[in-house]
């Protein structure tokens, strides 16, 4: 780490990040008007945001992790 921090320099990092903020902010709130949209032709939105966040994930931790609960649920009725 420098032992002086560069004015400019921070304050350009700082605004980035700041405008980053406010991108990923507006990206949430067009997020929830695509729910709303959808709720309002029927759609389950908490399913849908099940379905959106199994997307995110890798396909191979997705099957593990499915699998530890199928295993769990079979010991559950044992």
């Amino acid at each position: 780490m420098t032992e002086r921090a560069n004015g400019e320099e921070l304050r350009q990092f700082i605004e980035r990040i700041e405008r980053l903020n406010a991108e990923k902010q507006e990206a949430a709130d067009h997020a929830k008007e695509v729910y709303a949209q959808a709720k309002g032709h029927g759609y389950d939105t908490k399913a849908m945001r099940k379905i959106v966040a199994r997307r995110k994930r890798d396909r191979d931790d997705l099957a593990e992790e499915e699998a530890i609960i199928e295993m769990y649920e079979t010991a559950l009725e044992g």
